[in-house]
């Protein structure tokens, strides 16, 4: 009697949103090697491309917000920076990389619904920040939101 060996489980392909999910995650772990180590963006890039399995990865996504925070880092400070309670010199690295992410997307990622932009990067804090580092984010995001995407809240408002 021989026995049937079935074939290995296939593997289930990520959804959009998991794909983006990953993309954001790596790009948070990029731009915190970036604040501290201060090496070249395409050089990070590459090294993460290399280093990590991202076949499962938004690869468009991820190098969208690694080169845009880099190249806007100012004007995203400056939208966050009114409501920080401390210098922005005291910021963890990890907050600031997430703010800077959750910014960008308010911002230039005006197809991201401001409250999946504010979602997503409470969940990285959650993740990757201290323990109550996802509040402080909410609560900030949420006010860069009130100033960079009013017409969509009050457009939310209406409509409930």
């Amino acid at each position: 009697m021989t026995e049937e060996i079935s074939p290995a489980p296939r593997k289930k392909k990520a959804s959009l949103t998991e794909q983006r999910r990953s993309a954001r995650s790596f790009a948070l772990q990029a731009l915190y090697q970036w604040q501290m180590a201060g090496q070249a963006i395409n050089e990070i890039e590459a090294q993460f491309r290399v280093d990590n399995d991202m076949k499962s990865t938004d690869i468009k996504l991820f190098h969208d917000l690694l080169h845009g925070v880099a190249e806007h880092k100012t004007d995203l400070d400056a939208l966050y920076v009114p409501f920080l309670d401390r210098a922005l010199d005291d910021l963890d690295p990890v907050e600031l990389a997430t703010l800077r992410i959750g910014c960008f997307e308010l911002k230039h990622r005006i197809e991201v619904p401001y409250r999946v932009a504010i979602n997503e990067s409470v969940d990285l804090a959650k993740i990757f920040g201290a323990t109550d580092s996802h509040r402080y984010i909410n609560g900030i995001l949420d006010k860069v939101a009130g100033r960079v995407r009013l017409t969509e809240i009050q457009a939310k408002r209406l409509s409930s």
